[in-house]
């Protein structure tokens, strides 16, 4: 599927563009202590385009939080109704993360695109402006409706629930498995939008007044549950990026079945689904039936983010697991 955009002067599209700080926004400082986010970044050209602009904080990635994610959800809330698109620029580090919370609690048809760069602004091959136009003309494109929040880098367009960080400095920055479902490219001046696949339904969580605390645990070769037992005490459930198809040493299994928190199961593999396939101790077919949920496709961090939000909104363990059991994300 491939939407010709409308040549500038040909409608008045409007836009409203969400600063949130990172790389995008950042520059060196001038007592060279680092590079800080200093400025928003200015769209470049689009002289067609009503643009409103909103910046509800200014932090690098690594400072936002799930309440930094609701505040911005309510912003793109009050604000899409009023416009053709919507484009948030942030740092690349949990970008994906807002991303996918975004997904889990906009209601919306109006097209909601993430952007950022690796590079800033001080530096010959910033990649800042290129990000920035290509996600305002995704946001603008008719084709973008209905897809739920996408982010867009390098030209791809991806899915929030699979987009992830795939390389810590290069400027293709963004993949996941199974890649991108579309790619936008520009011959002369006219961007042309192509997508994969059509859009699909999605169920979407209403915002809760507080977040829930989920901690994530990282398994490895002769861990004996080193840190489940403190993480359990003060979290309201837990994560674990298991091994494989969702797999643990056997120590790990009495520690799950005694649990009264609720325990997910991902993966720390780049890709794929847990498969509770193993029977041996610690194998994915024993922690289920000890009372771990699969997480489906869903990445360790994505995943603490939808349980984040069942547990805020009171979910009890079986409508936990019948959410990522259904993949209804």
């Amino acid at each position: 599927m491939t939407a010709l955009m409308p040549a500038p002067g040909e409608s008045s599209r409007r836009l409203a563009l969400i600063h949130t700080g990172g790389t995008i926004a950042s520059g060196p400082n001038p007592d060279g202590s680092g590079v800080l986010p200093r400025q928003a970044p200015q769209l470049p050209g689009m002289t067609d385009v009503v643009v409103s602009e909103y910046q509800p904080f200014n932090l690098p990635s690594p400072h936002i939080t799930p309440a930094h994610m609701r505040r911005l959800a309510t912003l793109v809330g009050e604000v899409a109704p009023g416009v053709d698109g919507v484009v948030i620029t942030h740092g690349t580090d949990t970008l994906e993360e807002t991303a996918f919370f975004l997904h889990l609690t906009l209601n919306s048809s109006v097209p909601v695109i993430l952007t950022g760069s690796m590079r800033h602004a001080a530096e010959v091959s910033w990649d800042g402006p290129g990000n920035l136009l290509d996600a305002a003309q995704v946001a603008l494109c008719p084709e973008s409706r209905g897809r739920g929040p996408l982010v867009v880098f390098g030209g791809d367009i991806f899915d929030a629930r699979t987009v992830t960080k795939v390389h810590t400095s290069s400027v293709d920055a963004f993949g996941g498995y199974p890649g991108p479902i579309g790619r936008i490219d520009r011959v002369g001046d006219s961007p042309r939008v192509h997508y994969f696949a059509r859009p699909e339904t999605r169920p979407t969580y209403q915002l809760a007044g507080s977040d829930a605390r989920v901690e994530i645990l990282y398994a490895y070769a002769g861990w004996t549950g080193e840190g489940f037992a403190e993480a359990a005490a003060r979290a309201d459930g837990l994560v674990i990026a298991a091994l494989g198809t969702g797999n643990l040493p056997a120590e790990l299994l009495p520690l799950i079945a005694r649990s009264r928190r609720p325990v997910v199961i991902a993966t720390r593999t780049h890709a794929g689904p847990i498969l509770p396939v193993y029977g041996y101790a610690g194998g994915g077919a024993t922690l289920v039936e000890a009372g771990a949920i699969p997480a489906s496709f869903l990445n360790a961090h994505k995943a603490r983010l939808l349980l984040l939000v069942l547990l805020s909104l009171d979910y009890g363990p079986q409508q936990i697991r019948e959410v990522f059991q259904q993949g209804a994300f």
